[in-house]
């Protein structure tokens, strides 16, 4: 099987690795929405921005770092032990830090029930120590385990969200039994937490199933090892944290600065543009160990290249896809008509997160060249940008500035990324197909959404055209393929 190929069935099967699970949490937002007013969403939202930015801080880039030098080292188990030592060190030392001051800390992070912080907190734990077992399972190439466990993973966190959010209130409105702690416990506290408790449970199942994993590996610590492993991963951390600035500031600033009410309906909308956010989080699955594994090959850039151009033609086909039907998706997944308010920012965080997928897909020359730092520098200058023109601009015109200003920063990072890589570690992209291809999209895109909003009729024809417009881009590669066929 050729290199392509491999990586496009990996690929495939990380696709519902990733898919499956925001499917699942996609489809919760009905659940959600439904249950929980604006307000209370906004405290929902602001839980996982938190937990973003701990898991960021928790795992320090180690991630990739381990795959860097995975491929790089003879002695595979001593990366593996190494830096399963290094995260689970780091982790039970910040636990003991948030269990002895939980008050103080609950209360500078702004939770009003003490209890939302000791989930967060404890649910990021258990994220953290199955980070190495999760990488693991990717650079050896079994992406069925890692499906079972993710897909395992949502399909309980699902269960509870049913179960609490659904089933309590009606058992009880019907007088089924249900046990009395159950009863105190749903009467006593708010909706909003049993999301939480949800999620730890969910981890917590998870850790214990890929412990196993680790104990095919003798206990062994390598300091040298660490240090060379620190030091490449520490500008990822802080382009980690960027990252998250870039992706969650605007849901904190805007619950500061307009009301939390707006910002439940931003973030409810912004949940639509998850559609794109799997596509990628599908493709960097299988992307990141293929592209180190693959990085001494003769035809690697040209590969790079290939990638990049086909997923460039997937991404911008969901774009239009999803622009054409928006309406439809937003009576499906949103539970209450006071969430639609904010609909017009989905195109804007869709090409975003078009943007953003292409600035993973450059970023391999930094991480293929040692030079880390370099995405550090691009994920700060993102955050500067996502921070400035937040504060700037909600005041004016609210939500809509969070939108662009997402828009601006992964199109800044996107396009320093490329011309910066250029000097490294040319690849021969063909940029005249990518910018036809993004244009085309953005405009078809635009038309549907401004002028034949619901007229399907019409919203099909856009996606026909811009399908021939692949088909007479690429019909020369795809015609070979289904010959090979």
């Amino acid at each position: 099987m050729s290199a392509l190929k491999q990586f496009f069935k990996d690929t495939i099967i990380y696709g519902i690795a990733a898919v499956l699970p925001r499917a699942i949490n996609i489809i919760l937002v009905k659940l959600h929405t439904s249950k929980l007013t604006a307000e209370k969403y906004a405290v929902n939202t602001d839980y996982y921005v938190y937990a973003a930015y701990f898991n960021a801080l928790l795992t320090y880039g180690m991630e990739t770092a381990f795959f860097r030098f995975f491929s790089k080292e003879k002695d595979k188990g001593k990366v593996v032990s190494t830096s399963f030592l290094s995260l689970a060190t780091t982790t039970f030392l910040f636990l003991v830090a948030m269990v002895i001051f939980s008050a103080e800390i609950s209360g500078f992070f702004g939770f009003k029930n003490p209890l939302f912080f000791k989930l967060l907190i404890w649910t990021t734990v258990l994220d953290t120590m199955v980070v190495i077992p999760y990488a693991y399972l990717r650079v050896t190439n079994r992406p069925i385990r890692f499906t079972l466990y993710k897909v395992l993973n949502i399909l309980i966190f699902a269960f509870f969200n049913l179960f609490f959010l659904w089933f309590v209130p009606y058992a009880m409105q019907k007088h089924i039994a249900l046990p009395a702690w159950i009863i105190s416990s749903y009467q006593n506290n708010p909706a909003v937490i049993f999301i939480f408790i949800a999620g730890t449970i969910a981890s917590a199942t998870t850790f214990l199933l890929l412990l196993p994993t680790l104990f095919k590996f003798k206990i062994q610590f390598d300091f040298e090892l660490l240090k060379k492993m620190l030091r490449y991963a520490f500008p990822i951390l802080i382009a980690g944290l960027a990252y998250v600035t870039n992706e969650n500031l605007d849901k904190l600033l805007l619950g500061d600065m307009i009301g939390e009410q707006q910002m439940g309906i931003y973030a409810a909308c912004y949940k639509l543009g998850v559609f794109m956010t799997l596509f990628i989080m599908a493709f960097r699955l299988g992307a990141e160990p293929f592209f180190f594994n693959h990085s001494e090959e003769k035809n690697a850039t040209q590969t790079y290249a290939k990638i990049l151009n086909w997923f460039i033609i997937a991404g911008a086909f969901f774009m239009i896809f999803i622009v054409a039907f928006i309406d439809i998706f937003a009576s499906i997944l949103l539970g209450s008509d006071e969430y639609f308010e904010a609909l017009m920012i989905v195109p804007i965080i869709l090409l975003a997160n078009l943007l953003l997928g292409v600035y993973h897909n450059l970023a391999i020359w930094y991480k293929l060249t040692d030079k880390t730092r370099f995405g550090m520098y691009f994920s700060i200058i993102g955050a500067i940008i996502t921070i400035v023109l937040n504060v700037i601009m909600i005041p004016k015109i609210g939500f809509m500035a969070s939108a662009w200003a997402t828009l601006t920063a992964y199109g800044v990072m996107m396009l320093l990324s490329y011309f910066i890589g250029k000097k490294y570690y040319p690849v021969p992209y063909n940029i005249k197909k990518i910018i036809s291809y993004l244009f085309s999209a953005t405009l078809l895109s635009y038309v549907s959404f401004n002028y034949f909003r619901e007229n399907y009729f019409v919203s099909v024809g856009l996606v026909i055209i811009f399908g021939f417009l692949i088909y007479f881009n690429e019909k020369k590669e795809i015609l070979a393929i289904l010959k090979r066929n």
